[in-house]
């Protein structure tokens, strides 16, 4: 896969962690920041995924509906209290 070079301006504390946490691991910075940007994309990604999800099953019945609803069981309930 083609690589792009790109740069970014960040807090001196910030990139003070990253340095560190690319020495710990044995990775370049570059690598570090390919990692971080990856998981957060990954990360948007379901968190899109889960919004649609949630928006598909989201239909829950209004008010009106809840009412003739009820209104259906207790009918049908009376209809066939003796038959069971």
């Amino acid at each position: 896969m083609a690589t792009i070079k790109t740069a970014i301006s960040i807090e001196k504390p910030l990139f003070e962690q990253v340095e560190a946490l690319a020495e710990e691991l044995e990775v370049s910075r570059s690598h570090v920041f390919m990692l971080a940007a990856q998981e957060f994309v990954e990360r948007h990604q379901s968190r899109k995924l889960l919004d649609s999800i949630n928006k598909a099953y989201d239909d829950l019945p209004d008010a009106a509906e809840q009412t003739v609803t009820v209104r259906m069981r207790n009918k049908q309930r009376k209809a066939v209290k003796d038959q069971w």
